[in-house]
């Protein structure tokens, strides 16, 4: 008994120096200064002021057992804890390695919020990114959350980094067609466009060659912040067809047909008759659609989607770790 009374001074100083040490290390992690300056993001800093925290814990809790003169008991201490740390490591590998990712995205920034990217087959603007996942608003309306370690391990694909985006479609042929003229009038068409750009030029080449038709590529630029990719791609379509219909390029549909030879004669006149009917209702449409060439064109989808996000990101805005100031990988 009286060793135990003559021991609680000591203890009472060893407490007091751990309770000392510790309030200062939470003193030093509640300042702002230090920590927002020598981070590049509130998470990083909040991670700064746990390590500190816990560093100072375990320098008082050192201190204090030096005070006791229980070194013995630190090493033990110090032991199992290293061996309960291995056994949580195991556990939790999955949490560890989304919490190491989350921690890196936000370092890199390889996007930011209202971006459209595609990562593991999953597209849509950029809502946020906190520091467990990544939260993606699809293009029709549904919110992907997607963990940062998936996000970290996969393909980024990031189509809002450049103004410039190229859109492509493919039209068959008729395989008696004269594909150099072809190429020709969908290439002007192209051209003529107001919302194609002229640098980088568009293009088109012949890409394959099918069962009933031969099939020729075009391509266009546009700048994506002002015009709508899915807009001018189905506009682009719609008239190159036409132009191609008014020089009587054939773009039959894949036929599969089995005659007798006294049938013969009566299918080859029912084709001729298809043939000219199918021509003068193509002029006939030109006449009326040619000069009707749309420009409504115009982002208005990917701009109501934008506000969409600018909405949520106000009301998450603490739990984001996306900031435009920060470096961009």
């Amino acid at each position: 008994m009286a060793q135990v009374i003559a021991f609680v001074p000591l203890a009472s100083v060893a407490l007091l120096a751990f309770i000392m040490i510790v309030l200062i290390g939470f003193f030093i992690a509640r300042m702002r200064q230090p920590w927002n300056r020598l981070a590049p993001n509130a998470f990083i800093a909040d991670i700064y002021r746990q390590i500190l925290r816990l560093g100072f814990m375990v320098c008082g809790l050192v201190v204090a057992l030096d005070i006791m003169g229980a070194t013995a008991l630190l090493s033990t201490i110090l032991g199992a804890a290293g061996i309960i740390g291995l056994a949580i490591g195991f556990a939790v590998k999955d949490t560890v390695e989304n919490f190491i990712a989350s921690i890196m995205l936000s370092i890199r920034q390889p996007f930011r919020s209202n971006d459209t990217i595609e990562i593991g087959g999953d597209t849509g603007k950029v809502i946020r990114l906190t520091s467990r996942a990544t939260i993606l608003l699809s293009f029709d309306g549904n919110h992907i959350r997607i963990p940062n370690a998936t996000v970290f391990k996969s393909r980024i694909v990031n189509f809002s980094r450049n103004d410039e985006r190229r859109f492509k479609f493919s039209l068959g042929l008729a395989p008696e067609t004269d594909f150099v003229d072809a190429q020709r009038i969908a290439l002007e068409k192209l051209q003529e466009l107001p919302f194609v750009l002229g640098t980088p030029a568009p293009a088109v080449w012949i890409d394959e060659i099918g069962d009933s038709t031969i099939s020729i590529t075009c391509t266009g630029w546009i700048e994506q912040h002002k015009s709508s990719l899915v807009a001018a791609r189905g506009e682009s379509i719609r008239l190159v067809k036409l132009a191609l219909e008014k020089a009587d390029v054939q773009m039959p549909e894949p036929t599969y047909r089995v005659l007798s030879p006294s049938l013969a004669k009566l299918a080859s006149a029912e084709e001729s008759v298809t043939d000219g009917m199918y021509k003068e209702l193509a002029r006939d449409a030109d006449i009326r659609e040619e000069s009707q060439v749309s420009m409504d064109v115009d982002a208005v989808t990917d701009a109501a989607l934008e506000q969409i996000v600018d909405a949520e990101r106000k009301e998450t805005e603490d739990g984001d770790l996306l900031r435009r100031e920060a470096p961009e990988e």
